[in-house]
């Protein structure tokens, strides 16, 4: 079984689609398939309950197939930080709460479970814990999603640097581009490759262009699965 702690650069870095991406890579190679997004923000009223766009992605991809509350156990409707929005609706975000869910997520055995954060590193649970403490507790190896725009050798470099600083590996890297009208995107993609990859030996699992419409079905065609494996 390999399990994998999926973070961003920043919000909107595309987590979510590259997350679904690479559990649909698995899926052709015939492997089964789990997926969390433990806590989320930003989501709608349905007549089962709240539902976050983003954990429906994840769970459109789960082989076999896995209830929401066990991909998505905190789910708040507020589009605001997961922290502020537990607060305003009364419930406690802790790391424990998180860390027992997504424990009998990952007891599920999955050829290949993915945990997708919110946000990048630092997002906070509480006064005291952060998301990234999760995947600390769950001693889990990282995938960090590079969204490619302006400033995002800095914001790769400073996540790799919290990362390791906090004791975990990373098992790989994938640039996500999010802006179409990045200038110099190809030395900006450069940069990336060497401080991530040459300098930093963290193996990249593939480099996504802008898509107008991004799909887990597309996304996957540019994604490599084996270095998770």
């Amino acid at each position: 079984m390999t399990a994998c702690f999926v973070t961003g650069t920043d919000t909107d870095a595309g987590k979510t689609v590259v997350t679904a991406g690479l559990m649909l890579a698995a899926r052709r190679r015939g492997l089964t398939v789990a997926g969390g997004k433990p806590v989320a923000s930003g989501c709608e009223r349905t007549p089962l309950g709240l539902r976050n766009a983003d954990a429906l992605a994840i769970q459109a991809q789960c082989h076999p197939a896995l209830p929401y509350d066990a991909i998505n156990p905190f789910a708040f409707e507020p589009a605001i930080a997961p922290h502020i929005a537990a607060g305003e609706a009364g419930i406690p975000l802790t790391l424990a709460s998180l860390e027992r869910s997504m424990h009998r997520l990952l007891a599920r055995d999955a050829d290949l479970t993915l945990i997708e954060g919110a946000g990048g590193w630092r997002v906070p649970l509480n006064e005291r814990e952060s998301l990234s403490d999760l995947a600390i507790a769950l001693a889990l190896p990282v995938v960090l999603v590079v969204g490619v725009q302006l400033g995002a050798i800095n914001h790769a470099r400073l996540t790799l640097e919290a990362i390791r600083g906090d004791g975990l590996t990373v098992a790989g890297w994938v640039a996500n581009g999010i802006d179409p009208d990045l200038p110099r995107r190809r030395q900006n993609l450069d940069a990336l490759a060497g401080w991530l990859g040459e300098q930093g030996g963290v193996p990249c699992l593939g480099v996504v262009p802008w898509l107008p419409s991004p799909s887990a079905e597309r996304v996957a065609d540019f994604l490599d699965i084996d270095p998770l494996l």
